[in-house]
């Protein structure tokens, strides 16, 4: 079987996208089949199967880049003669994806990485809802099929009218993030107390990801407990219990900060999935999250907290409950739950189930 991922959401930094394509070739590669991957970059280049088209830069979005023709990408497709294509995001490329799918009599699906109704709702007004709802619609409609990694948003898609919608979650390296690459001279480095309780959190600095809320829920943490802040763009901060990396991690170095950390706190409340939550979880750590977006999907109470979205207090109080409860054992359940459900291995194989029944023209399976 020969797939083909196409997607505007990678760079050569980083990112939740980047690490699903980059587990995802090297597994299905090693079942014996071929994944072929198309991305945008400053110029037309091949590497092994990764291609990139030149597009251009999308202004303030951390080395994205915005493809404005379709044309090309649709030959490009063609002339690769996969077996099937995925889309990864929901904008120009993913309609090259069903148009070179369509040509070549093949299907297509499209992954759902970022709830796009939501996001621009927030940054434009719920006038926005309804004229992304039905563009939504038109789009995946195209598809054989729609792959979303949380419940939450495959009810959302089901009741724009869509059927063809298939639960398909996220996975992580556990072997990559194991509590086995905690150091403990990341203290020493932060300059901290054995005492103090190291937080973290990574990802892109966006709105949706509500650093805003997580600096004000430290400043009512007060100085036992620091926060190591991981991402770019990150803005720069004067708390005395706030440490800051400003760049993309590699996966290893992101697997020895997150296994020296205590918890992760992640106050965002938009997450299509939550993919640092899984790796912290993988890392041993329990968790701190809100009610919103995939996180109540994954932080149970065997595993971590839930405080309000966009409650700087709640949030406090929900990290300082934490600590007062048994949290290794939360961390050590976390850990247990990803080794159960969450494994590449396991999620792939799922997904290639659900490949094999398109191209075999069977039912889709349920959730």
């Amino acid at each position: 079987m020969h797939v083909c991922d196409i997607t505007m959401f990678y760079t050569p930094h980083g990112g939740g996208v980047r690490r699903y394509l980059h587990a995802k070739r090297r597994w299905y590669c090693q079942q014996g089949d071929r994944h072929t991957l198309l991305s945008p970059a400053g110029r037309a280049h091949r590497h092994g199967d990764h291609l990139t088209l030149p597009a251009p830069r999308l202004p303030f979005s951390h080395g994205y880049r915005f493809p404005l023709r379709r044309a090309p990408w649709v030959g490009a497709l063609v002339d690769q003669a996969p077996d099937l294509i995925e889309a990864g995001d929901p904008y120009r490329l993913a309609g090259a994806a069903w148009a070179a799918a369509d040509r070549l009599g093949i299907p297509a699906t499209v992954f759902v990485h970022s709830d796009v109704e939501r996001l621009i709702s927030r940054r434009c007004g719920d006038w926005a809802a309804a004229p992304v709802r039905s563009y939504l619609r038109s789009l995946y409609e195209a598809f054989a099929v729609v792959q979303v990694p949380s419940r939450a948003l495959a009810e959302r898609l089901r009741g724009l009218g869509l059927t063809r919608v298939v639960w398909q979650p996220l996975g992580v390296d556990a072997g990559r993030f194991d509590p086995a690459r905690r150091d403990p001279a990341l203290r020493a480095e932060l300059g901290l107390k054995e005492s103090t309780r190291l937080l973290v959190f990574a990802g892109r600095y966006a709105r949706e990801k509500n650093i805003d809320v997580l600096l004000a829920a430290m400043r009512r943490l007060g100085p036992g407990y620091h926060l190591l802040l991981i991402g770019p763009d990150m803005p720069s901060v004067t708390l005395d219990n706030v440490s800051v990396q400003g760049r993309f991690c590699d996966g290893d170095r992101l697997a020895r900060l997150l296994a020296s950390a205590d918890a992760l706190v992640h106050a965002g409340d938009q997450e299509t999935f939550g993919l640092i939550v899984l790796e912290a979880m993988a890392s041993g750590l329990p968790v701190v999250g809100v009610r919103g977006g995939a996180l109540p999907e994954l932080i149970s109470p065997e595993v971590g907290l839930l405080a309000e979205p966009r409650d700087a207090v709640g949030l406090a109080e929900a990290v300082r409950q934490l600590f007062a409860s048994d949290w290794h054992a939360m961390g050590r359940a976390a850990r247990a739950r990803v080794e159960a459900d969450y494994r590449w291995e396991a999620v792939f194989a799922r997904q290639r189930r659900l490949y094999q029944g398109l191209l075999a023209g069977r039912s889709l399976p349920e959730d």
